[in-house]
């Protein structure tokens, strides 16, 4: 049994997905990790349009000569990907490399959603304090009416004598 090379190994153990597609937009090339990123087989994968397979091969379709990285989801994949696509020159193939990021797009969203239920809690328990206050302030200034009126009362009274 032969072994494997260096390189064999790398392109078996890379948790990256690796990927290339011919000017046709089909896919040439595809590495393990990106198989089970993409819950699919090599031979399932493999000339078939990169469309079928990645839900949306536009980047692809514009990727020009300029290496370029962005960040991205494959809701059908149910992935979040930083990905590097760049052109082979000479080729006419487009490799992309993808970088799981769902786990850590899946916290920042947890993050994010949990700082929206804190103000949307917080503004609840503001305005209720404000409603509060509200009825505190105007049951005081109705007791300080009654109070003033009271005594406005004894005041005329003591100046009448009558008390």
């Amino acid at each position: 049994m032969p072994t494997k090379s260096l390189w064999e190994l790398l392109w078996d153990y890379d948790p990256n997905g690796l990927l290339a597609v011919d000017a046709g937009m089909k896919i040439r090339v595809v590495n393990p990790a990106f198989c089970r990123m993409f819950k699919t087989l090599p031979e399932k994968a493999l000339g078939r349009p990169a469309a079928e397979v990645l839900g949306d091969a536009t980047d692809f379709e514009q990727a020009g000569e300029a290496v370029r990285a962005f960040e991205k989801e494959y809701p059908a994949a149910g992935l979040y990907v930083r990905q590097v696509m760049f052109s082979i020159k000479g080729e006419s193939i487009t490799a992309s490399i993808f970088v799981n990021l769902t786990d850590e797009w899946r916290q920042r969203q947890e993050i994010q959603r949990l700082k929206l239920e804190t103000a949307v809690e917080v503004n609840r328990v503001v305005d209720r304090q404000m409603r509060v206050a509200q009825e505190i302030a105007g049951l005081l200034g109705e007791a300080t009416a009654e109070t003033k009126g009271s005594l406005l009362k004894l005041k005329q009274m003591i100046e009448a004598g009558l008390v």
